[in-house]
């Protein structure tokens, strides 16, 4: 199987992940306290990732110096287009209760929402293409932070669409529509770097570190402190500790 088109099926594995939460929400009844917790567990998951995996991995190729621009850059730019996209309504799009705008309480909410999920899911498919570019298989720790991750992420928000009186058709419209998103993403995250110098790839990689790291501590966290509160920070340890541990394993 060519390179490029395995880098395309781990991200649509990775992006799939949030079609299975969305169906989980609009056929199952999960409480809220269920979908805070697994909220929880999966912020760990990414924060390990993103800690023993994509930023080690930049500062051991690019340096410190070019790895911390990177990731202020990339949390500056999330910071920026998460912000853009609050004032149209999707400020809460993770949230599971009934904070998200319903279109005729906000016009143009809907898109907003669409485009907010997709700009969270981006970084983290760009990341699996690249880390093809060695050599080697994809990360087993990269892919099971992303997954797990992100059937929660996909749980919670398609629990507040339906609340928000969201369609079955807009609501797994948008969640399909990502997952091809993310496997095009890690298609060309793969395709379009393979000649890059490795310094690149360092700051690429520390670019998608800040942005799924300031992704956690806007969207994911707030929706599981939302429900668990003081139990927030042991199950997320719990996560960090599972991806950690496959990470040393692997």
């Amino acid at each position: 199987m060519p390179t490029w088109l395995e880098a395309g099926l781990w991200g649509l594995l990775g992006g799939g992940a949030l079609v299975l939460g969305a169906l989980a929400a609009w056929f199952l009844r999960v409480s809220s306290d269920v979908i805070a917790s697994v909220m929880a567990f999966g912020s760990g998951v990414l924060i390990s990732a993103v800690a023993f995996d994509l930023m080690a991995e930049a500062a051991d190729t690019g340096g410190l110096g070019p790895t911390a621009i990177g990731f202020l850059g990339g949390a500056l730019a999330y910071l920026g287009a998460n912000a853009l996209l609050a004032r149209y309504g999707a400020r809460h799009r993770k949230r599971s209760g009934d904070q998200q705008p319903s279109e005729s309480q906000q016009a143009g909410s809907g898109m907003a929402i669409a485009v907010g999920a997709l700009l969270d899911g981006i970084p983290e498919s760009v990341v699996l293409g690249v880390g093809l570019l060695a050599g080697g298989g994809v990360s087993l720790s990269v892919l099971a932070a992303v997954f797990i991750s992100n059937v929660p992420e996909g749980l919670s928000s398609a629990a507040g669409m339906k609340r928000s009186g969201r369609s079955a058709a807009y609501v797994f419209g948008v969640w399909t529509t990502i997952a091809v998103v993310s496997a095009i993403a890690a298609l060309l995250g793969y395709a379009t770097l393979g000649g890059a110098p490795p310094e690149a790839i360092a700051v690429i990689t520390a670019v998608a570190a800040g942005a799924i790291l300031t992704m956690i501590a806007d969207t994911m966290i707030p929706e599981a402190f939302e429900e668990t509160k003081t139990w927030t920070g042991l199950i997320t340890t719990v996560g960090f500790l599972l991806a950690f541990a496959i990470d040393r394993v692997g």
